[in-house]
C-alpha cells in the first residue's frame, strides 16, 4: 500500500516578544499569535481614547466650573455694592425726612407765636409734636415698634418724592404765614368733620389716639428701616378709636410683629390698621363708627412702650396717615 500524504496543517504565525536583562540573567519569551496582538492593539488604542476622552472633559468640567464661580463672585460683588449703595441712599433721605420735620416744627413755632392759622398738612410730613397740634400729647412719651421692612429702592424713592412734595408745600406755607395774622383756631375743637371735605364717614378723618407721635412715617432709625404707619405714644390703656366707619376685618394676635391688631375695612379700597394694643374691644365682622373704641393702648409684638401703630392702606398699600390726621 503506498504511503498516503498528510494534509498539511497551516499554522497561524506567531510573534515573539523578548525581555532581555541589562545585567545578563535568562531571556523571557512572551509568544503571541497574530489575533491576540490585533486584540491587544486594538484595546490599547480603545484605551487610549477613552483616556484622552476623559481627560478633555476633567478640563472642560475645570474651566467650567471656574468660569461660574467667578461670575458668582462677580454677582455677589455687585450685589454687595448696590445694597451698600442703597444703605447711603437709604440715610441721606432719612437725613432729608429728619430736616423736613424740623422745618416743620419751626412753622408750627412761628405760627404760635404769631398767632397765625395753623399749617396746612398737605405736605404728607408727620407731625413733629401732636401736642402742638392738638392730639393731647405732652412729649413724654416713645413707645415705637412695628414689623420690620428692609429698606427698597421702592420705599426709599417715596421718602423722597415725599420729601420733594414737602419743600414745595413748606415753601408756599411760609409764603402764606407772611400774610396770616389771625388767631390760631383749635382744629380739634372747632372743626367738625364735615368742614374738613371728607365724603360721609368711611374715609380716616381723626386721630386713632391721643399721645404723642413717637415715630412718623418713612425710613427711621438712620435709614434701617421703613415704617409703613405712624407710631402715637401715651399711657397703657389709653382708648384707640376707629378713624372712620367699617367693617372690622381682623381683631386679635398677629405674629408679624403687630401684636394685637384690628384691621377695619371702609370700602372703596381703603382700610386702616391699628397694632400693639392691650386688649381688642372688637370682634371680626363687626361694624363700627368712626370715634368707637376699639381697642386699648398696650405695648404687644414688636414694642418698646405703650402705643398704637396706625396705618392707612389704600388697595393694600401703605400711605402717610398724617394726610388723614385732623
Amino acid at each position: 500500500m503506498a504511503d498516503e500524504k498528510r494534509p498539511e496543517i497551516k499554522r497561524e504565525p506567531e510573534y515573539t516578544i523578548k525581555f532581555i536583562p541589562p545585567q545578563g540573567g535568562d531571556v523571557k519569551n512572551i509568544h503571541l499569535s497574530a489575533q491576540a496582538l490585533k486584540i491587544g492593539a486594538v484595546s490599547l488604542a480603545a484605551g487610549a481614547l477613552l483616556f484622552v476622552g476623559a481627560f478633555s472633559y476633567a478640563v472642560y468640567s475645570t474651566f467650567a466650573v471656574r468660569s461660574g464661580a467667578s461670575e458668582v463672585r462677580e454677582l455677589r460683588e455687585v450685589n454687595k455694592i448696590q445694597q451698600e449703595q442703597l444703605l447711603n441712599l437709604s440715610k441721606k433721605a432719612n437725613a432729608l425726612q429728619e430736616q423736613m420735620d424740623q422745618l416743620r416744627q419751626i412753622e408750627n413755632d412761628l405760627r404760635r407765636m404769631s398767632g397765625a392759622a395753623p399749617a396746612k398738612d398737605s405736605d404728607a410730613q408727620a407731625p413733629s409734636s401732636p401736642a402742638a397740634d392738638g392730639n393731647g400729647g405732652d412729649g413724654t412719651h416713645d413707645g415705637q415698634g412695628g414689623p420690620i421692612v428692609q429698606p427698597d429702592f421702592n420705599n426709599v424713592g417715596q421718602v423722597l418724592d415725599l420729601v420733594e412734595q414737602g419743600l414745595a408745600v413748606r415753601r408756599q406755607s411760609l409764603l402764606e404765614l407772611k400774610q396770616q395774622l389771625q388767631a390760631r383756631q383749635d382744629m380739634m375743637g372747632t372743626s367738625s368733620l364735615n368742614d374738613l371735605g371728607m365724603p360721609g364717614g368711611t374715609v380716616p378723618a381723626i386721630w386713632p389716639a391721643r399721645g404723642d407721635v413717637s415715630s412718623p412715617y418713612g425710613l427711621r432709625w438712620n435709614g434701617s428701616d421703613f415704617h409703613p404707619g405712624i407710631d402715637i405714644a401715651n399711657d397703657m390703656g389709653t382708648p384707640i378709636v376707629a378713624t372712620a366707619d367699617g367693617i372690622v376685618t381682623t381683631a386679635g394676635w398677629n405674629s408679624g410683629g403687630y401684636g394685637n391688631m384690628v384691621d377695619i375695612d371702609h370700602g372703596n379700597g381703603i382700610m386702616t390698621r391699628y397694632g400693639h394694643a392691650m386688649q381688642v374691644a372688637v370682634v371680626a365682622g363687626q361694624h363700627v363708627r368712626r370715634g368707637q373704641v376699639i381697642a386699648y393702648m398696650g405695648s404687644t409684638g414688636f414694642s418698646t412702650g405703650p402705643h398704637v401703630h396706625y396705618e392707612v392702606r389704600i388697595n393694600g398699600t401703605p400711605v402717610n396717615p398724617s394726610t388723614y390726621l385732623h
